[in-house]
């Protein structure tokens, strides 16, 4: 254990809320190893970071401002037209982190996503699970842009396995590349616990506008035709906890780790996006789940159909959903519960200069 503390900065992109709930292990791991952890995000994913570490420094970087289109079919063509906003604000974030360094005496960077979080002057290190960025016909232009910008930092933690069965596939492989890739194995804030089931389904929400407040609605209406008791987390992070009951279901706007962990553990299904972090999450408890995937977002409709292909949860499209769909977790496996020790000290030696 060092006498001084490092300074480390730990910055997640604010898209949806998995960037920033992957984060949590990195964090206390940080503390654990007795360096100072200093957050950096914007909107929802800094205020729940904030509410899960209120002892730690936080800090607001630029925002990326990102919004889905309300159809899918224009996802790609929406992210498109906001890259001009995108680009000024990872040119304002990249100003403001070379300030920060001297300001809050930083000593490394861990950027979850956040293209312009890094710096030459100290150990900068690029958290994807995305090696390969799949947007359709252009997933060579976008992959490869991808790579160039991930070869600008001293390190690239992939939260998978480098070897088969991983979880990620195509998306967090490559077949040839010279950029300094540590395959650290997946990432979760929740542990497998030994608790009764309490919930027949439990339905958590995330993800940018419009799209996380369509499907919820989507899935109110369909609960109605649902017997079974319901825990229904919307993913939406305000200042106060709230939670209403209705019928047979209780619903809550958001709940911290410690919440999401007993409500895994007591839940006999999960209906849920196909985000990487919550496949991560189901996978540390070897849960069932089923899946929508965001409308237009290649990543979580890859990973959908993969996962689908292996017979592990199945999944519907989104304006498809029908809450008889439901039965179909049945005839699939559902996770295996993934054993995965990280070497934390080991990791984080980058940051003493080892």
């Amino acid at each position: 254990m060092r006498t001084t503390p490092k300074n480390i900065l730990v910055a997640p992109l604010n898209w949806g809320l998995g960037h920033a709930t992957r984060c949590i292990p990195i964090i206390r791991a940080l503390e654990a190893e007795g360096f100072r952890p200093i957050l950096a995000s914007d909107g929802a994913a800094l205020e729940m970071l904030k509410k899960e570490f209120p002892h730690l420094k936080s800090i607001e970087l630029p925002s990326y401002e990102i919004t889905y289109a309300k159809n899918g079919r224009n996802f790609k063509w929406k992210m498109i037209a906001g890259l001009p906003k995108m680009v000024t604000a990872i040119l304002n974030e990249k100003r403001t982190v070379n300030q920060w360094i001297s300001e809050h005496q930083l000593d490394g960077i861990i950027s979850d996503n956040r293209l312009g979080v890094r710096s030459k002057k100290i150990p900068s290190v690029f958290i994807t699970h995305q090696l390969n960025v799949l947007t359709g016909n252009t997933s060579k232009l976008t992959s490869e842009m991808h790579q160039f910008i991930i070869k600008k930092f001293h390190e690239c933690w992939v939260p998978d396995f480098e070897k088969k069965p991983n979880l990620t596939g195509k998306l967090g492989h490559l077949k040839k590349t010279n950029l300094k890739i540590k395959y650290i194995g997946p990432l979760s804030r929740i542990r497998k616990l030994n608790i009764p089931q309490k919930y027949d389904l439990m339905v958590i929400l995330s993800g940018p506008e419009p799209q996380r407040t369509m499907l919820e609605e989507k899935i109110k209406t369909e609960l109605m035709q649902f017997n079974g008791k319901v825990v229904f987390i919307s993913g939406i992070i305000e200042a106060e906890q709230l939670s209403t009951i209705k019928d047979n279901v209780k619903y809550y706007n958001f709940m911290n780790s410690e919440q999401l962990e007993k409500t895994f553990n007591e839940s006999k299904l999960v209906l849920c996006r196909s985000g990487y972090t919550t496949i991560m999450d189901l996978a540390q408890l070897g849960k069932k789940a089923f899946f929508i995937p965001t409308p237009g977002q290649y990543e979580q409709e890859y990973l959908a159909k993969k996962l689908k292909e292996r017979g592990i949860v199945p999944f519907a499209k989104q304006n498809k959903f029908k809450m008889e769909n439901l039965w179909e977790a049945e005839v699939y496996s559902g996770f295996s519960v993934i054993e995965n020790t990280i070497d934390w000290h080991l990791l984080f030696r980058l940051f003493d200069g080892e």
